[in-house]
């Protein structure tokens, strides 16, 4: 789901993460993602309830972050960069 403060950044970027603010491997990811210039909405699901019950919709029931949602509706968990490359035909 979007609430109007995530709406515009959601429909600016090719793909969404879903992290937590302790999460190592979140900030992994979104460090390579800013130095390869991909740009990315971040939606924090600590902060956002309704975006925790789609991380575990699709992980099984688990909220496991990152969790990324493509432009094209399909998802990764915890993906390398060379797999949000190859998902974004770069």
């Amino acid at each position: 789901m979007t609430t109007p403060e995530n709406a515009a950044a959601l429909n600016a970027a090719a793909l969404t993460i879903y992290s937590t603010t302790w999460c190592g491997y979140c900030r992994r990811l979104k460090t390579q993602l800013d130095e390869a210039g991909i740009t990315y909405a971040e939606i924090d699901i600590e902060q956002h309830p309704e975006a925790a019950e789609f991380v575990g919709s699709v992980n099984g029931g688990n909220h496991v972050v990152p969790t990324v949602l493509y432009a094209d509706g399909s998802t990764a968990t915890n993906p390398t960069l060379a797999a949000v490359k190859s998902a974004l035909s770069l």
